[in-house]
């Protein structure tokens, strides 16, 4: 959708905002009353705003970015911002929390919150799993990477790093153990090894359960995520609109995460069901449709991440091991020549890993941690 469409969509949810409050201003008569809600009117209008603008510049960039670790860093940055910026609301209007219907809104968004805690924890599993690929990427550049002359043995070295990376990202919706289980059907007779390695990535802090389902979880937080009524955002001096946001905005950054980093289950066919009216529905839905738009392609369907830099590494290796099936020894000048260019742009997908995903697993902490403590104060809130 072009930003034009945007905006004039910001001009169209403005005016439907305005009265709404309106309406619900209408029936303050004391000044002062009138000021507060005013104020209160103002930061309402802001967080809406400031969500619409920053997904508004989520959703320009070109499709070369999109879904990068780049870009999912500033969706993660996005999300932050916006949650510290409801947060703020949250607590300057504690008096609302425990009246009908806010008290319904505000306990159906922390309750989704906490199944967004699920999502983070499935997400850390899979940068976890992209660092396992990385070392086998790893293996591969030692073997063939500025060495004064290639052997066989570098190439069966770099061959074997090859094939476990390619098993490694083999698209299963079963769980780890069918996939390790896998592993073994190809020939990797070092199972108690194998056993080691996959027992340590279990063990792994925030791990989900072997029957977690990204699909369901994805789903359960958008059950029932309908927009408020007239009479309900009135009801909560516009509070209630608020909330709705936020969980659209929870909702919509765990579903992306969902579809470009590994984890079970993945379930991209996720509907998102939001008027135009809003002013961050735009853009928000042109995403959604993008995304699925490169699942849809033809070398996409089956990856077991959509994240941009998986798709250079599946195309890497391809290249790779179509190049060292070729290869005869000696080696000849030519070929040799076409080894160190593959070997130059593995390198390149490596060093982008190698600085991307430590900051990227920084964030998803961030997001956990806060999505924590703003749900601890909130309930807190309520309490009082």
């Amino acid at each position: 959708m072009p930003v034009t469409d945007y905006q004039g969509a910001s001009a169209s949810f403005t005016n439907f905002g305005r009265s709404l409050l309106s309406m619900r201003r209408d029936q303050v008569h004391s000044m002062e009353s009138a000021h507060e809600a005013t104020s209160q009117e103002l930061e309402l209008e802001s967080f809406q705003k400031q969500v619409a603008e920053r997904f508004n510049d989520l959703a320009s960039v070109d499709s070369d970015q999109l879904l990068s670790i780049p870009w999912i860093r500033k969706l993660l940055d996005v999300f932050l911002c916006c949650q510290e910026q409801f947060r703020s609301i949250v607590f300057n209007n504690t008096a609302y929390l425990n009246k009908a219907p806010m008290d319904r809104y505000i306990t159906d968004y922390f309750d989704r919150s906490v199944k967004g805690l699920d999502v983070c924890n499935a997400i850390r599993d899979g940068i976890e799993q992209i660092r396992q690929w990385q070392k086998q990427m790893e293996i591969v550049l030692c073997a063939l990477e500025n060495q004064r002359s290639v052997g066989e043995g570098q190439f069966r070295r770099a061959k074997k790093a090859l094939i476990d990376l390619t098993i490694g990202m083999l698209d299963d919706k079963d769980s780890n153990a069918t996939v390790n289980h896998r592993n073994r059907s190809f020939g990797r007779n070092n199972t108690q090894n194998d056993h080691r390695s996959m027992g340590h990535f279990r063990s792994l802090s925030w791990s989900v359960s072997r029957n977690w389902s990204a699909a369901k979880q994805l789903q359960a937080i958008g059950n029932n995520l309908v927009a408020p009524k007239s009479n309900e955002i009135i009801a909560t001096n516009g509070l209630a609109l608020a909330v709705f946001t936020m969980s659209y905005v929870l909702y919509f950054v765990m579903w992306a995460l969902v579809a470009a980093i590994p984890c079970q289950d993945r379930g991209l066919q996720t509907h998102f069901y939001v008027t135009r009216q809003f002013v961050w529905a735009g853009p928000i839905l042109s995403l959604h449709e993008r995304i699925l738009e490169e699942s849809k392609k033809r070398d996409r369907r089956n990856a077991c991440g959509l994240l941009k830099e998986i798709q250079e590494i599946e195309k890497c290796v391809h290249q790779m091991n179509e190049l060292i099936d070729t290869v005869q020894f000696p080696i000849t000048e030519e070929k040799d020549g076409e080894v160190k260019e593959r070997i130059h742009e593995l390198g390149l997908v490596y060093d982008g890993l190698k600085s991307g995903l430590d900051p990227l697993e920084r964030q998803v902490r961030e997001v956990f941690h806060r999505i924590v403590r703003s749900r601890t104060e909130g309930l807190d809130s309520i309490g009082r």
